[in-house]
């Protein structure tokens, strides 16, 4: 008699541990499925991230013509950011409104939206005080449209090109000014080894 209830009690201890290791396989399994969405989480975190940094830095165009001697040299490939606001000095990538299907240009911002701008005897004036280059140039033989003021309107820039009298710039009715729309991004590095660093 004794025997069939020890029996008895060993079989219902191995169903409890039956039902027991039923339960710490589900943990098991919610563990791995818990473990499995972070790490997609973690990867889709990083895919987002990485696709970001290269659309904002990342995107590459080639200088074309000599309008940006003696910074940027005709052949060279820079990066350009699509980041924060355009300012003054910056160098910007935009696209010609007189020739969409033309490829990218690009100047010097000299202008911004609101200023006025005059060339006169060779200088820049912005807001009726002379404009100071960051980079060295050569006094203006030109001063196209700008030789009489010029008033930006609220989304307007005047771009002109380093190389003063070999530029195709704001100064000229093909180009003109440029909406902020048309800027695609400003340069920041020049990745030709020739050249290579951060722009100014």
């Amino acid at each position: 008699m004794d025997l069939l209830i020890n029996d008895g009690l060993r079989s219902k201890k191995r169903n409890r541990d039956g039902l027991n290791f039923k339960r710490k396989r589900r943990k098991f399994q919610k563990d791995t499925v818990t473990r499995a969405l972070i790490f997609i989480g973690e990867v889709l975190v990083v895919v987002f991230l990485a696709y970001w940094t290269v659309r904002g830095f990342g995107i590459s165009t080639t200088i074309a013509g000599e309008s940006m001697e003696n910074t940027l040299f005709s052949g060279d490939v820079v990066l350009m950011n699509k980041l924060g606001p355009v300012r003054v000095n910056d160098i910007v990538v935009f696209q010609p409104s007189s020739n969409l299907s033309a490829q990218y240009s690009v100047k010097r911002v000299i202008g911004l939206p609101g200023d006025t701008v005059l060339i006169k005897n060779g200088n820049i004036y912005i807001n009726g005080e002379t404009f100071h280059n960051v980079t060295e140039t050569e006094s203006i033989e030109d001063a196209g449209l700008a030789g009489t003021e010029i008033t930006l309107s609220e989304d307007e820039y005047f771009l002109l090109g380093d190389n003063r009298n070999n530029s195709e710039d704001s100064r000229y009715e093909t180009i003109g000014n440029i909406h902020r729309e048309a800027i695609v991004g400003k340069v920041w590095f020049c990745v030709t080894w020739s050249n290579f660093g951060l722009v100014n």
